[in-house]
């Protein structure tokens, strides 16, 4: 034998070595193996009783392993076993050359344990497509096509899949159905469920516990290791980071990466490739590096098209088909920026400005630096909250989503817009701004809390920050299950993976250039929940300026890495500017989407409102004489509140009369059953009206049931 191949089997026994293999008890391995033809193995691994599992061809250091691969399966054929590895010291390949064409390159030796697994499941192993699909965990058609496309995938061969789908269609709900079929195909016996955050293991193990009962999962924690009895591994990489070598590259079949274009590459994307299961990403915004990087997306400066090595996503279901086909709700926006926020290549502050006798002397100090020998410094808006803050800035900000919620707004032309009331989510720039803004929302909805003590608005941040969020999970589970707080603001931690579908109104108080942080932000308004027909978004920050109307693929290309740029030792203050700012009126704007997710124009909102006013006034003629002049008063009312919100009603009810303020101003619904004799005339009434001015037969051209659903029982 070679000196330097004789090296590389040191090298090679250390390896076995690593992931558990007895080399020298005389029963899990064998060396020089001798076969029926006069050949010989270099190494022959067994089971526990002795039977063979697997050949090792070792070669020196110089060799490229696969080049010995027909020689390896020659050996492997007189052995009658199902396993190959290549390997030379440096390299590992690994060959499972009955059902595989090539080998592949592999970080480890499979454990003895691990070969034993895969050995017993492809004896039993069934064609993934004969197994059906578990349709109270998945039943929906676009989720079966996803499981179908996948388990396709998978009997081709291919071992890197990728699924986008929009947020709030069931990407868990479809993940756990596909890996029922896996392990009931025998396809897979263990399986990696990776999570990026903490906070999303605990939710995602309820979610499996009620989806997968059959299956048991649990939550690996820092510092534990992992448990051979349960079949599902959920964890983040982060708590993987200080164990995942002490196990071999099989301990998994199957790994699957839920909002993967955040996790998939970074410090600890070592883990993630070092098991060599089946690789599955989820995610609703497959990203790509392009030439620009947002600062948002310097977290994601990943290529997940690259990593799962497609060229497109496996499968795809996008928010405009889900709006569309009635999974998800759409949305309407509201827009107002403050003076100083819409300030076009930012604001002035001058010297002047500024009462320098309030200040506390190291913001003084801070402030002349800034200032220099200038007599003002010009602020960018986007990054207020992070060097700066105007504190009238959050006030005008509050004091806007105070006013519209409760009464409404009334644009230029007389239409009333009035957005559903119900939990909300502020997205803030800083720990900071969150405390800040949660303080005034409570100030400002002091006189609906129960108790002064009662926060009627409270704030989480992100589970990176150590103690900042021990009690994180507690308001967001409150938030979710108790009646207040109604506001939670979030800094982090709720803009991805958050699943909570009675959520009716998302606030921009936070700027992003990073269009996949937007749409996983957007999602979380998007779920549907009984008597929700749409959500509201409120930009503060001009974010939707910048986004809407750009949700197109996106494309695969090159990862662009660049040198992380140092933090600073201390975090610099934040510098209050004492100046005046108010919401700028000519910004505010209320804008309608309809199913696709596209702008409906003003032309077609008018041409809408017309022949929604034409179906009325032919309902109400022949009826006239029937009702007496207040009852006339009211049902004229009414049909300039269906011609005013064109395009976002396909309904009205009795509850729309404790809706809009017009109503409301007269008595609302309880006025409304007095004057027409009672609940039942009235409820009738107003479903004749609905179903002559809304129903399918009644639309005709120009209102085909695209718009944007806005019934509100």
């Amino acid at each position: 034998m070679a000196t330097n191949e004789a090296f590389s089997r040191t090298l090679i026994d250390a390896q076995l070595g690593d992931v558990g293999w007895k080399i020298s008890d005389g029963v899990s391995a064998h060396f020089e193996y001798q076969l029926s033809d006069g050949t010989k193995a270099d190494y022959l691994l067994c089971d526990r009783n002795g039977r063979g599992l697997a050949v090792v061809e070792a070669k020196r250091s110089s060799v490229h392993a696969p080049t010995a691969a027909d020689q390896a399966r020659h050996y492997a054929g007189l052995a009658n076993v199902p396993f190959i590895f290549l390997a030379n010291g440096r390299e590992i390949w690994f060959w499972d050359w009955r059902n595989e064409a090539h080998p592949r390159l592999v970080s480890s030796f499979y454990s003895q344990a691990d070969l034993e697994r895969r050995v017993a499941t492809a004896v039993q192993r069934r064609d993934l497509l004969s197994v059906p699909i578990d349709k109270r965990v998945a039943g929906r058609d676009y989720q079966q096509a996803c499981i179908d496309a996948l388990s396709t995938e998978i009997q081709l061969g291919r071992r890197s899949l990728l699924v986008e789908m929009a947020t709030g269609t069931g990407k868990t709900r479809t993940a756990a159905a596909f890996i029922k079929r896996m392990f009931e195909a025998n396809a897979a016996t263990r399986v990696l469920f990776l999570v990026d955050r903490i906070t999303l293991a605990g939710q995602t193990e309820e979610n499996f516990t009620e989806y997968l009962p059959d299956l048991p999962s649990y939550v690996l924690r820092a510092g534990r290791r992992f448990d051979d009895a349960k079949r599902i591994t959920i964890a983040t990489l982060q708590s993987m980071v200080n164990i995942y070598r002490d196990y071999s590259a099989g301990y998994f079949d199957l790994i699957i990466t839920d909002e993967c274009h955040r996790s998939i590459y970074g410090q600890w994307s070592g883990v993630l490739r070092h098991f060599d299961g089946i690789q599955l990403g989820l995610t609703a915004t497959p990203c790509v590096a392009g030439e620009e990087q947002a600062e948002d997306d310097k977290a994601f400066v990943r290529d997940t098209l690259r990593f799962f090595g497609v060229d497109k996503p496996t499968f795809s279901y996008g928010i405009g088909q889900a709006i569309d086909d009635g999974y998800l709700v759409p949305y309407q926006i509201y827009k107002a920026k403050t003076v100083k926020t819409a300030a076009e290549g930012g604001f002035e502050v001058k010297k002047e400005e500024l009462d320098w006798s309030a200040m506390d002397e190291v913001t003084a100090v801070e402030l002349r630096d800034a200032f220099g020998d200038n007599k003002s410094i010009t602020v960018d808006p986007n990054a207020l909250e992070r060097r700066f803050t105007i504190p009238e800035r959050n006030r005008a900000i509050v004091r806007e989503f105070r006013e519209v919620m409760r009464n409404g707004y009334l644009d230029a032309k007389g239409i009333q817009r009035k957005p559903v009331p119900g939990k909300t989510i502020v997205f803030a720039v800083t720990k900071r701004h969150a405390e800040t803004l949660a303080r005034l929302f409570d100030e400002a909805f002091a006189d609906e809390k129960p108790h002064p003590a009662v926060r009627y608005a409270d704030y989480v941040v992100s589970d990176t920050g150590g103690d900042d969020t021990r009690d994180g999970m507690t308001k967001i589970r409150a938030f979710k299950k108790e009646k207040y707080p109604q506001i939670l603001v979030s800094v982090n931690m709720l803009d991805t993976g958050f699943d909570f579908p009675e959520l009716q109104n998302l606030i921009f108080a936070r700027y992003t250039k990073s269009a996949i942080l937007y749409r996983q932000m957007r999602g979380r308004g998007a779920r549907k929940a009984p008597g929700k027909a749409l959500f509201t978004m409120f930009d503060f920050v001009g974010v939707t300026d910048m986004h809407e109307g750009d949700d197109r693929p996106v494309e695969g290309g090159a990862v662009r890495v660049s040198e992380p740029k140092p933090r600073p030792q201390q975090p610099r203050r934040l510098l209050a500017l004492d100046i005046d700012d108010q919401i700028d009126p000519t910004t505010r704007a209320w804008l309608t989407m309809d199913a696709d997710g596209n702008l409906v124009q003003p032309e077609a909102t008018e041409a809408l409102a017309q022949a929604i006013g034409a179906r009325f006034e032919s309902w109400l003629l022949p009826r006239e004489a029937q009702f007496n002049q207040e009852q006339v008063r009211w049902l004229r009312l009414i049909g300039n509140t269906l011609r005013a919100n064109a395009g976002t009603l396909d309904d009205f009810t009795a509850d729309h009369l404790d809706f809009f303020q017009s109503f409301t101003a007269l008595g609302g619904q309880a006025a409304a059953v007095r004057l027409f004799g009672g609940a039942l005339a009235l409820e009738n009434m107003l479903a004749s009206l609905s179903l002559a001015v809304f129903s399918t037969e009644a639309t005709g051209p120009g209102h085909s049931g695209d718009a944007v659903s806005a019934s509100l029982h």
